[in-house]
């Protein structure tokens, strides 16, 4: 604690006002007062750290977490456990996770709200998916995706948040029903997860494609009033296609939702690069093209068209295996004569030499000319130009990632994906990020505040202070606050300069000498001036004659005093 009372973990972070409750957590706002910055804090509840495993596992899912970096998923700054007494006097460790701070809505809230707009879904559902693309290359699977752990910026960017952390909550719980308990909803499991199986990415595929569900319609697919009983519609239930729920909802997009809910996790997306692909296509209002079935669940070979272990142990091979040398399969057809091998020999050796030729004669400046283009550098270029270029090179572009920038300017492209001068087939879409410019934030209320603790805040919210303006105030001390430019509210981005008017303490006093003596006493105690009143015998009509003090820059709550005719 520190002497005002605020609770400070790990000597650095202060804890602020609460700003969100869950099943497993409470977040509140916080400073971390070495790096003046602002920040969530999350704070686990003590009963999850009961147990000596799950604090194992909460340290090494929240270094893992913390190690990456990508604009679609909240970074972890830190963690660590804090010791508290609970109200019986037993002392019990609290874990608390450091995070980013996002400015910005809860999924879960703006779903409340009703279905989205199909198009808003898809862009939001298919941040999510970027970010998972990002988890599952660095093999962490998310294990709890939900509207509830979905954050959209207030500039529209979607954020995931709490990689890691599901896999110490649930590989510390024994049974499902325990899982939901802590997780808050079994409306996101997958199939594998319901039966208590081994999970990996495309258990977080199957629960995005709920989210998606969810978004598009404004419920998720399966409901029930216990959690096993909405475990039992996910293992056993298919879903209703989205339009029969929204009629806004195209086919294409129903069968998307429809294969990342397959039962069955060979049978439904097996990447999330995949399911954004078709998920965008749907968007746009293409159907692609549905892909073979994918490999047998044993991942075993299949040659000339038997897999081996489906044969093998049959009472065909059995059988076949078994009989004497004289009643097996006997092959009839001849080999080709000896002749025609050397001549295809020679004619293949023929092709070879009369290729090698071509090639070493063919002039390098056409050879693969037409097969791959060197990435332009567009960075820094407005996304239109840049996007131009582009497709002059023969390359094609997705929809721009927009991500804020402190450096470049909005709607400029910040970087590409492959990057610039890197050979890429014709035709290949690049990924390019756009700035939306420096994050969006509100001027802060600083009245009342000191001129340096006005400045401190302003620090902590990425706002950089300009001049102080001193200004009279018959009631505000010197120097305290007294207002801004721009006002408070005003919406501002990171960076933004902010002036501040101070008091100076002092006030101009008016010459209320001719005025009425009611009418100048109300007008000086309206400054706060401690007044007396003095009769003058020698007139008569009430008015005043004289006063002590007038002028500019006067102390505040000066003592004045005014002679005035008497009233007779």
């Amino acid at each position: 604690m520190t002497d005002d009372g605020t609770r400070v973990l790990a000597g650095r972070y202060q804890v602020g006002a609460l700003i969100g409750r869950g099943g497993m957590s409470d977040v509140h706002v916080g400073t971390d007062s070495r790096l003046g910055r602002r920040v969530a804090i999350k704070l686990l509840k003590p009963s999850l750290a009961t147990d000596p495993r799950f604090r194992m596992l909460f340290r090494e899912e929240a270094q893992k977490a913390a190690r990456m970096a990508h604009p679609t998923i909240v970074r972890v700054f830190d963690a660590g456990e804090e010791t508290v007494a609970e109200a019986n006097g037993i002392e019990s460790q609290a874990p608390f996770i450091i995070m980013e701070y996002v400015d910005g809505r809860l999924l879960k809230d703006i779903v409340a709200d009703g279905p989205l707009e199909p198009k808003e879904a898809v862009r939001i559902v298919s941040g999510m998916l970027t970010a998972l693309e990002y988890s599952h290359r660095a093999l962490l699977v998310h294990r709890d995706i939900k509207p509830g752990n979905v954050m959209v910026t207030q500039n529209g960017q979607v954020k995931v948040m709490d990689f890691g952390i599901a896999r110490a909550v649930s590989d510390n719980s024994s049974t499902v029903a325990d899982t939901s308990a802590v997780l808050g909803t079994a409306q996101y499991f997958s199939p594998e997860q319901a039966r208590g199986e081994t999970v990996d990415a495309r258990t977080d595929l199957y629960s995005t494609g709920v989210v998606l569900f969810e978004l598009l319609t404004g419920r998720p697919p399966f409901r029930g009033d216990r959690a096993a009983a909405v475990a039992y519609q996910h293992i056993s239930e298919a879903a209703v296609a989205p339009s029969t729920l929204n009629p806004k909802v195209s086919p294409a997009l129903d069968a998307v939702v429809l294969h990342a809910l397959a039962k069955d996790k060979f049978d439904r997306f097996q990447t999330a690069a995949e399911f954004r692909v078709e998920l965008e296509a749907a968007g746009d209002g293409e159907v692609m093209a549905r892909r073979a079935p994918a490999a047998a669940k044993d991942f075993n070979s299949t040659l000339f068209g038997v897999n081996p272990n489906a044969a093998a142990g049959t009472e065909a091979t059995l059988r076949q295996l078994a009989a004497p040398d004289n009643e097996r399969v006997v092959r009839t057809q001849n080999r080709p004569p000896v002749a025609w091998i050397w001549v295809g020999i020679a004619t293949l050796a023929v092709i070879l030499v009369g290729v090698t030729f071509w090639l070493l004669h063919l002039p390098a400046t056409t050879l693969g000319n037409d097969l791959s283009v060197k990435v332009p550098a567009v960075a820094g270029q407005p996304f239109n130009q840049g996007a131009d270029k582009l497709h002059a090179a023969g390359l094609k572009t997705n929809k721009p990632i927009l991500v804020p920038s402190d450096t470049v300017p909005d709607g400029r492209i910040i970087s590409l994906s492959p990057r610039a001068g890197t050979s890429v087939g014709q035709g290949q879409s690049i990924d390019v990020t756009v700035s939306t410019g420096k994050t969006a934030t509100t001027i802060p209320s600083l009245n009342n505040m000191s001129e340096d603790a006005a400045k401190a805040t302003l620090a902590a919210q990425k706002l950089v202070y300009g001049v102080s303006t001193p200004s009279h105030s018959p009631s505000v001390a010197a120097g305290i606050v007294v207002g801004t430019t721009p006002a408070a509210g005003t919406a501002a981005r990171e960076g933004d300069t902010v002036n501040l008017t101070v008091s100076d303490g002092l006030i101009d006093i008016p010459s209320v000498v001719g005025q009425d003596v009611g009418a100048a006493n109300t007008a000086l105690s309206a400054l706060l001036l401690q007044v007396t009143l003095t009769q003058d015998p020698s007139c008569s009509g009430g008015r005043v004659t004289s006063q002590s003090l007038t002028g500019a820059n006067q102390p505040q709550r000066s003592t004045i005093t005014i002679r005035f005719c008497s009233s007779g």
